[in-house]
């Protein structure tokens, strides 16, 4: 008897997860991976359109980045209550309408403002693996089937992010150098997605009686936004500026607070003792330890690649060359999430889980014996993207499976949030270490090889941090025997 085909095993009766429904939501991100690419090779002629310079770009990711890592938990825990297609609608309905105002921005504060907006599309992720898991949650495959489409998902995330990055010159050309025309692709694209959701995706089945903990909420918004604001400050004013270090500690001692009240709530906004569970605080502690390398660390591997070899090291390689590296990361992402679910079924997740970190750390650990070369730094790279697509897709599939009924959402959004703010930290810390190390370089823009090791160094070791912090996991966590069964495994680790 021949073995299912992946086809066949996410196709099933009513309330299975059907290939169909994977297919409308494989769009979604496949438009999500659009607005993270498209963009890219137009910063320098967005920075002419709006008569500003190349270090004011920062404040859109900065902008961006804030409200991700404040609107996800909220929207998540939303859509755990009233239904995760209607949140996934509303975010999209944002979204797109942020992606039209920036059409008709022309200035950089309105530009600012529909930028930052645009960041919406972050929750969407989160959203369609709920989504997805509510369904399969009752054929009893939910984690096995969850991960088969999460996987599929980040295929459509990535895909649209290299068919963005390479879109977005071409359609420029096409337009004649016209800026308001060519940004008017991605906005169509989030437009028609809206009605993909609209119409062919079916909605979850929320928990009945629940209510949104505001307070909760609103003492959590604020320790977020002083956190991810002073590493944003201290990114841009440099670690010599004192009141930045006095932000983040003011929202870390908010975090105190935050954790008393939701102790004592009874339908809290983070519910703290799943979070704390063996099966659940492993994976969030990784998704923040490799946002580190998977946020913090595109900057720098981009720089690395285009500095001027006079400086003893770099690649001298020039925007296009530059975008090989990118395209060829890109792909290995998509093999590493296509390779998840198959490994997982040959072992067990978490163990797959493991071995996508040590994949991840050995990666970026090469680079401080393999950087001489395009094809030694394009080797490192696929090695980390096999690692971080397997990650991108498995975390969120992961927060899913051990999350209780009535939380697959708030679960599968804190991994995004964690991400979010480990790639703030690493973006600031490497800032400020290259920084540092400029004035050790021949030319007048460069870093110093040191400072660049620091940074795989860092990335590699949180790597590694997150692979120690899986072995806590319970032997069959994320299993479908263990959803179907409703309780956790047994805590023996290996």
């Amino acid at each position: 008897m021949t073995e299912p085909t992946m086809a066949s095993r996410l196709r099933g009766a009513s309330g299975a997860i059907t290939m169909s429904l994977v297919g409308y939501l494989f769009f979604v991100e496949f438009v999500s991976g659009v607005l993270q690419g498209y963009y890219v090779p137009l910063i320098s002629d967005l920075v002419d359109y709006l008569g500003i310079r190349d270090a004011d770009f920062n404040w859109f990711e900065a902008a961006q980045l804030l409200l991700s890592a404040l609107v996800v938990p909220i929207l998540a825990k939303l859509g755990d209550m009233i239904g995760h297609k209607k949140v996934l609608l509303l975010s999209t309905l944002l979204t797109a309408g942020a992606s039209w105002w920036l059409v008709f921005a022309d200035s950089f504060w309105v530009f600012l403002a529909a930028w930052a907006l645009q960041g919406f599309y972050v929750v969407w992720l989160p959203l369609e693996v709920a989504l997805i898991f509510d369904r399969g949650r009752r054929t009893g495959t939910g984690a096995s089937q969850t991960r088969r489409a999460a996987g599929l998902l980040v295929v459509g995330l990535e895909a649209g992010a290299i068919v963005g990055a390479l879109g977005g010159a071409r359609v420029f050309a096409a337009f004649n150098g016209d800026i308001a025309l060519t940004l008017t692709i991605p906005a169509i694209a989030v437009s028609v997605a809206f009605f993909v959701i609209l119409f062919g995706v079916p909605e979850s089945e929320p928990v009945t009686g629940r209510r949104l903990d505001t307070f909760g909420f609103v003492l959590l918004t604020i320790a977020l936004l002083t956190i991810t604001s002073g590493l944003t400050f201290l990114r841009v004013n440099g670690p010599e500026t004192w009141w930045v270090y006095a932000l983040m500690l003011v929202g870390l001692a908010l975090l105190y607070p935050f954790g008393r009240w939701v102790l004592k709530h009874p339908d809290p906004a983070i519910d703290l003792r799943v979070m704390r569970q063996p099966t659940m605080w492993p994976v969030l502690l990784t998704a923040g330890l490799v946002g580190v390398s998977l946020l913090g660390a595109q900057a720098p591997l981009s720089t690395f690649a285009g500095t001027d070899p006079i400086n003893g090291f770099g690649l001298g390689l020039d925007a296009t060359d530059r975008s090989y590296i990118i395209g060829a990361y890109l792909v290995a992402m998509i093999i590493g999430a296509l390779l998840f679910p198959l490994a997982s079924r040959r072992t067990t997740p978490r163990i797959t889980l493991i071995g996508a970190t040590f994949i991840v750390a050995t990666g970026y650990l090469l680079f401080l014996v393999n950087n001489d070369t395009a094809v030694g730094v394009t080797i490192n790279m696929v090695i980390a993207g096999i690692g971080s697509g397997a990650l991108v897709a498995a975390l969120p599939a992961a927060a899913a499976a051990a999350a209780p009924i009535g939380q697959t959402g708030i679960a599968t959004g804190l991994t995004n949030t964690t991400k979010t703010i480990g790639g703030a930290f690493a973006s600031a810390i490497f800032a400020v270490v290259l920084a540092f190390s400029a004035g050790q370089a021949i030319t007048e823009t460069a870093s110093s090889l040191l400072g660049y090791m620091i940074v795989f160094a860092i990335c590699g070791g949180t790597a590694l941090v997150a692979a120690v912090a899986l072995f806590f996991v319970p032997k069959l966590a994320f299993s479908d025997a263990a959803v179907d069964e409703g309780v956790q495994p047994n805590t023996t680790v290996l």
